[in-house]
């Protein structure tokens, strides 16, 4: 869609105080025109400082300048800048934020942030990557140093990913959950591998994972550093049941879980459903001689039983046939009791 030129230099109004002076913007807020000038009289706009002007012109020029070409390092506003259309972080630890206030604090915002012009919002931009850093000027104050691009959807999350995925910034679950985020705003597979930087196998893995994991649970939880593939592999396996995934959507909306670091939260959520599965109660039935023909596990709302066909092939069988005609006589016994009540 077509943008507006922000830096331009608007006409001045009809019945201009003073015919023939010079225009300029009346809110400029990255040039440092927060506010139009005031002409209080024909002479006082003679005698104001000529100087002042002249500085933030050449401030709107230089703007300009480094706009068109595009690679140039510019200074924001953090208040015109908005966070990317799909957000690759699972959360940020208050301890690593504060290191890097403290780094900018004492030595300056040293690598700039990239963004593009916002594709909806005029005057405004849209981070690729820096986050982080947006966020820590945010808290010091000041402008963030930035370079502005002209990007596509694409480009800008092949540049995001790629960022991040340079500086080994994201975790596993990030990582992935960024994929399937792509994948659901119809991102094909081979721009998503560009973004990540990792084959088909390790992609379809990744997605794959985090469809076994409902997204609630996974933002709940955050980036949890300390766990890769294989943990959260074991926990999605847990959470198979709907029963073990009601109980871990019900942990992480307690009192306090929020309050946790991510690492706690994960090892928490994991441990109360080992505990689930670990009450299992297991038995076996034999036969009148003695053989163990059926295997029992039960859990809080499961029960199994497991037919050895090496002691009776055909148990198994006997059973299915008359499940109708057992249930039967389990639903009248149940009337009965209840009578006899």
């Amino acid at each position: 869609m077509a943008r507006k030129n922000v830096f331009s230099l608007p006409q001045p109004e009809t019945g201009s105080a003073v015919e023939g002076e010079p225009p300029f913007a009346n809110s400029r807020p990255l040039a440092g025109f927060e506010k139009p000038l005031k002409r209080a009289s024909p002479v006082g706009a003679i005698s104001q400082s000529l100087g002042g002007i002249h500085e933030k012109a050449q401030r709107v020029d230089a703007l300009e300048e480094q706009l068109a070409r595009g690679q140039s390092i510019v200074e924001l506003d953090p208040a015109v800048v908005d966070s990317s259309f799909v957000v690759d972080r699972l959360g940020i630890s208050f301890e690593d934020q504060e290191i890097l206030v403290a780094q900018i604090r004492d030595h300056g915002q040293q690598v700039p942030i990239l963004v593009r012009p916002h594709p909806e919002r005029d005057g405004r931009f849209q981070v690729a990557y820096g986050h982080r850093r947006l966020a820590a000027i945010r808290e010091i104050g000041g402008t963030v140093k930035a370079v502005i691009r002209d990007l596509s959807d694409e480009q800008l999350v092949v540049s995001q990913g790629q960022e991040n995925n340079a500086r080994t910034d994201l975790t596993f679950i990030e990582r992935s959950f960024f994929a399937s985020r792509l994948e659901q705003r119809n991102f094909s597979r081979d721009l998503i591998m560009s973004a990540l930087g990792v084959d088909k196998a390790a992609l379809s893995r990744m997605i794959a994972l985090v469809n076994r994991l409902p997204a609630e649970l996974i933002e709940a939880i955050g980036a949890a550093p300390d766990f890769g593939r294989t943990r959260w592999a074991e926990l999605a396996d847990l959470i198979e049941d709907e029963s073990k995934k009601a109980k871990a959507l019900k942990l992480v909306v307690e009192p306090g879980f929020g309050k946790l670091k991510s690492n706690e939260r994960f090892q928490l959520v994991y441990d109360q459903l080992r505990k689930i599965r670990d009450k299992a109660r297991t038995s076996v039935w034999k036969t009148g001689v003695g053989k163990k023909a059926v295997k029992i596990s039960e859990t809080d709302d499961l029960l199994k039983l497991s037919f050895d066909k090496t002691v009776e092939p055909d148990f198994g069988s006997y059973i299915e046939a008359r499940l109708t005609m057992l249930y039967e006589e389990f639903v009248r016994s149940k009337e009965t009791a209840a009578t006899a009540i």
